[in-house]
């Protein structure tokens, strides 16, 4: 992003068009336009580096391929019990090819080493998400 300083205009580099174009596709357009609807004169400033940085210049690369991201995702995210991210991130894994099965073994592994409290808090969130997208049946 850079701001032209004779008219104050923002404009959005390659790298940042990119990163909204990833972040569209792995997590939803509803679910980013939603999000970038709440963005404040205040949050401005954090939503453009995690379109940029983390979508336009990691999400982009030719590393890992985007299902990969998703599972690391859900275990980095376990480990931090940063659950509303790690509900969003569920939702981008089934997006990238993530199966039912390759997410419950990913918590499965983060009881071991983040711990079982980190690791059930995650089930519940993914158990939740999982149901919401109809990807498993609803408790009852």
């Amino acid at each position: 992003m850079t701001q032209d300083s004779t008219h104050g205009e923002t404009t959005h580099s390659e790298t940042y068009e990119a990163g909204l174009a990833m972040r569209r596709q792995v997590l939803g357009a509803e679910h980013v336009n939603r999000s970038l609807g709440k963005v404040t004169e205040f949050s401005r400033p954090i939503q453009e580096l995690v379109t940029e940085y983390c979508w336009g210049e990691v999400w982009t690369r030719d590393g890992l391929p985007p299902k990969t991201r998703s599972l690391l995702n859900i275990v980095m995210l376990t480990a931090l019990n940063r659950s509303h991210e790690l509900g969003v991130h569920v939702r981008g894994a089934i997006t990238n090819g993530v199966t039912v099965d390759e997410i419950q073994e990913a918590l499965m592994q983060t009881a071991i080493y983040v711990g079982v409290p980190a690791a059930l808090e995650s089930f519940r969130v993914a158990e939740k998400v999982l149901t919401e997208l109809e990807a498993i049946p609803a408790h009852g």
